[in-house]
């Protein structure tokens, strides 16, 4: 690590040695010539002035009373920010003044004479961290301009279907994250951003076999495929790989948030309110709505860095560039590569007998044996996406337009060790042993196109397609088929899993003017959807049984060995296929403001399913503002998620710990889909779509100007759910296995309907801007969420679970969804600038953490495993606490001149860990819980040059 970070040092010098023309001359252009895809609806002209600066990053600085009594014009299209105020100003008496460096004033030419009063000034700012922002301070016209003291949030597309609405005057809890959150905080993806800036999300760092690739997002404590996402309004595709075999995540095949780049975001909304009703299945906790870049800006950023103690030397390389195209058309394209090795954490070592005895004795080698054979961390990746937006206007109303992405990434990490004597190995392929290391081969793309534009009678319309895509291949090397003896190929060929979804779009809006406050905006709608899941089927030597028996007079004489590849299992010829299934919905949603504080808004939902038949959502929403400042909001929403395809129809199996005999043993155990003769001889029924129940309200305060508070409570009640089983073994399991020639798999878990939940929490959201003179400005916030989930109801026990002692949904499942994500999280921001100078400094504290145990072990005292009958040797459950930890991250940034940036930071400043498992759940090396959102690895150093221009 000190010769990349003395490399970055160097690489940081050079840059700041050089001329600032080198990269400013770009940027020397006046930002009034920059052109951007404006699209500003007839409003107010303080509320189209506020859009235009939102929509062009130009701070804009007017006397309001002046300016309040002009009705704004439409802008539409792709115009030079120039070109909007002039449309937007023409005929008014008004004149424009460029103040400095993305700033115009505008003021009145009426005579000073007939202003009766003092003037009340409004900034319009969408230049700060976060989002754009209003600010309002009465001034005295003569006086020097005052520092702006009120703000006010951005116009927000998410959850609302009007064109004006901003985040103070939602009638739903929302966060708007931009460009700017995403630099400052040091992440390198998106998902993670939304795990450090968001209280109620959580990250989950763990997975096994086959899964463990992609890391899934918690959004209030419900599962990842529970949150819908999208970008730039349109649903984005899950991704084709389940997640299995890791913690509360299980089962879930979410959106891979990974896979869009970073640098081609223009901001994210975080709707936290179930949304079904308004955007369909998988919406129960919320939306997260990724709005790309379209202006002709562009930058560049290089970023390495490596964590202090595990490795995983780490870069990335971003670039992006809007140009203009044809009459009013532009095309921004963004690129984003990314590497990082492998991290290798402290592990534990791994106790029992390495090589088989020699004439009766222990072989010479086993007292000097490193035990420390554990390879535990994050994966290798090397990576890259590719994304566009592009528009066109064909008149000077409508407008088609177009976006995508395209990824391949390479994946690899590695499993648990096997031992010299383990029945999963041949001594004359590994006679020290070995670690299967899995690679995870991933291409992924999604485009969509459109026509969007105004119709008849004051109307809008939007009809837009979407096609995506992905494919993910799974190979195995330093791997083995014990079964096929020593002939076993050490490279495997696993398979692949893929799927698609075409999703087509109609969406009308139009406003009717009732004689109340505001007109009320009626939009409705209409989609079809088609999804398909394909597996693939592996080499046959990755999944067959080949019947090995040692030799008389070897090791393991006679016995039979493990069959499949070790780690993940070969995809069978009877698991694989191609499934589908298609369905359409309609939507209608009303908004209205009915007096000036009072809002309402509806919305109701149908949706028609070619496998589960039909269902309706609603959803009702209410505002209040009876005072300046102070706001009351809450909404009622009943929800849907129909299963995945691949929770019907995935079927796969990987080596994971299995408590035998109070002993944790590594087996390979096989997921089984629902309608397969083995799930359904296990008691398995086919799936139903999970229903929730959705109730919020909360406050939006405003005490001082600077100051903002929210605090939103919640219940979300979801009856069905779907989850993956407890893994199921015992010579019940493993007749039916051997009945479904099923080979050499010890046990087996399948998808149910088996309980219902509840969760209840609150979310905290204050944010203070101040004004600090020479000082600088600085914007801190602190914002908390309390979360709880149980469960009140879970089904009777299949009968022939019951017979043999089993259980679907037991004490480890229940510990999962109950207490395997922290019970609170806080997190403080303070984010500092100073001319060229800028700080962010976080602290973030996860609360507690319990790991339930699936079985009992057999343990002492200081829960270190013993034998039975020993003394004081018990068999009991040994839950994993992960204490509450504070997480730092910190970075400092200097501006070495225009359009140059050079900054240095920490994520997990002072390489905090996980608690350690308990000794007698360090299996095979394990030392810290995985459970921890923040991961095993540690902290995280890094330096990072950007370039605007």
């Amino acid at each position: 690590m000190r010769s990349l970070l003395a490399s970055l040092c160097l690489t940081t010098a050079a840059v700041a040695a050089l001329p600032a023309p080198a990269f400013a001359r770009a940027a020397e252009a006046s930002p009034l010539a920059e052109r951007h895809a404006f699209n500003i609806p007839e409003q107010d002209m303080a509320s189209a002035l506020l859009a235009l600066s939102q929509q062009s990053d130009v701070r804009i600085l007017f006397p309001y009373d002046e300016v309040a009594a002009f009705k704004g014009r439409r802008i539409q299209g792709w115009l030079t920010t120039d070109e909007a105020l002039g449309r937007l100003m023409a005929g008014r008496p008004l004149k424009l003044t460029v103040t400095g460096d993305r700033a115009v004033a505008i003021a009145s030419t009426l005579a000073r004479s007939a202003r009766t009063r003092p003037a009340v000034t409004q900034l319009a700012d969408a230049s700060g961290a976060g989002s754009g922002r209003l600010m309002l301070a009465a001034f005295q016209a003569a006086s020097t301009p005052p520092a702006a003291t009120e703000e006010a949030d951005a116009i927000i597309v998410t959850g609302t279907r009007v064109t004006n609405r901003t985040v103070a005057d939602s009638l739903a809890p929302i966060d708007v994250l931009s460009a700017k959150d995403m630099e400052a905080s040091g992440k390198q993806s998106v998902r993670d951003l939304l795990g450090t800036l968001v209280p109620s999300i959580n990250v989950s760092n763990n997975g096994a076999g086959a899964s463990w690739a992609v890391r899934t997002l918690s959004l209030r404590g419900l599962g990842g495929d529970q949150l819908l996402m999208l970008v730039n309004g349109k649903r984005r595709h899950n991704t084709a790989t389940l997640f299995i075999n890791g913690s509360v995540q299980n089962g879930q095949s979410p959106p891979d948030f990974d896979l869009i780049p970073g640098n081609a975001i223009e901001r994210v909304e975080v709707l936290r309110d179930g949304a079904s009703a308004q955007y369909g299945s998988d919406a129960i906790a919320g939306v997260v709505n990724v709005i790309m870049k379209s202006g002709t800006s562009g930058g560049a950023s290089v970023q390495f860095g490596s964590y202090y103690e595990t490795g995983g030397d780490q870069g990335r390389f971003q670039i992006d560039k809007g140009i203009a195209i044809g009459d009013g058309g532009h095309l921004h394209v963004s690129i984003d590569g990314a590497m990082q090795n492998n991290t290798i954490t402290q592990s534990s070592p791994i106790a029992g007998q390495f090589y088989p005895t020699v004439n009766g004795a222990a072989d010479p080698r086993e007292a000097g044996v490193d035990r420390y054979k554990a390879k535990y961390g994050q994966p290798e990746v090397l990576g890259g996406n590719i994304s566009y937006d592009a528009a066109l206007p064909v008149t000077d109303a409508i407008e088609i337009y177009g976006f995508g992405t395209f990824s391949k990434r390479h994946a690899a990490g590695w499993l648990t060790y096997r031992t010299p004597m383990a029945a999963n190995n041949i001594l004359q392929v590994f006679p020290e042993g070995y670690i299967p290391r899995i690679h995870v081969y991933d291409l992924d793309y999604q485009f969509a196109g459109g026509v969007r534009g105004d119709g008849p009678a004051g109307s809008h319309f939007d009809l837009s397609t979407t096609y995506s895509r992905d494919r993910v291949k799974y190979i195995h090397t330093t791997s083995l088929n014990a079964s096929l003896g020593p002939a076993s190929p050490t490279t495997f060929y696993l398979g692949l899993v893929r799927s698609t979804e075409w999703t087509t779009n109609l969406d009308l809006t139009k406003e009717f003017d009732l004689g109340l406050a505001d007109p009320l905006s009626i939009a409705i709608g209409a989609e079809y959807r088609e999804n398909s899941f394909a597996i693939g089927a592996g080499d046959p030597s990755s999944y067959i049984d080949g019947g090995y028996r040692s030799p008389a007079g070897t090791f393991r004489a006679g016995e039979l060995r493990t069959a499949g590849a070790q780690g993940v299992t070969g995809f069978l010829p009877s698991g694989s296929g191609k499934w589908d299934r298609n369905n359409w919905s309609a939507y209608i949603n009303l908004e209205q403001t009915i007096t000036e504080g009072f809002e309402v808004a509806l919305a109701g939902r149908h949706e028609d399913y070619s496998d589960f038949g039909t269902t309706d959502t609603g959803k009702a929403s209410i505002r209040i503002e009876p005072i300046r400042g102070f706001a009351l909001r809450g909404t009622a929403s009943t929800g849907f998620r129909a299963p995945t395809l691949q929770q019907q129809h995935y079927a796969s199996s990987s080596t994971i710990g299995v408590p035998v005999n109070g002993v944790n043993v590594l087996l390979p155990v096989q997921a089984l889909p629902v309608d397969s003769a083995a799930a359904l001889a296990l008691g398995s029924t086919p799936l139903k779509p999970e229903k929730s129940t959705n109730f919020s309200g909360g406050i939006v305060l405003t005490p001082v100007p600077a100051l903002n508070i929210t605090v939103d409570a919640y219940q979300i009640k979801i009856k069905d759910r779907i989850l993956l089983s407890e893994t199921l073994s015992g010579t019940l399991v493993r007749q039916v296995l051997a009945a479904a020639n099923i080979p050499g798999v010890a046990g087996g878990f399948y998808f149910s309907n088996a309980a219902d939940t509840r969760t209840r929490g609150l979310d905290i959201v204050s944010t203070y801007r101040a004004r600090m003179g020479d000082l600088g400005n600085a914007t801190i916030s602190l914002s908390a969420n309390f979360n709880k989930t149980v469960f009140t109801s879970i089904d009777p026990i299949p009968t022939v679970l019951a017979a043999s002692g089993l259980v679907l949904v037991g004490r480890a499942k229940q510990g999962d969804f109950t207490k395997g994500t922290p019970r609170n999280k806080f997190i403080a921001n303070v984010l500092w600038n100073k001319d060229a100078f800028s700080a962010n400094f976080r602290a973030t504290r996860y609360g507690k953490i319990t790991q339930v145990a699936s079985g009992m072990v057999l343990h002492n005292a200081d829960n270190v495993a013993c034998v039975a009958g020993s003394a004081g040797c018990v068999l009991s459950y040994v839950d994993e606490v992960v204490k509450p930890k504070v997480i730092l991250d910190l970075e400092l940034g200097y501006a070495v001149n225009q359009g140059v940036k050079v900054s240095v930071g920490a994520n997990n400043l002072l390489n905090i860990y996980p608690t350690k498992l308990q000794p007698v759940n360090q299996v095979v090396g394990n030392l810290y819980n995985g459970y921890a959102p923040y991961g095993i690895s540690g902290g995280l150093y890094y330096a990072r040059v950007n370039f605007s221009f």
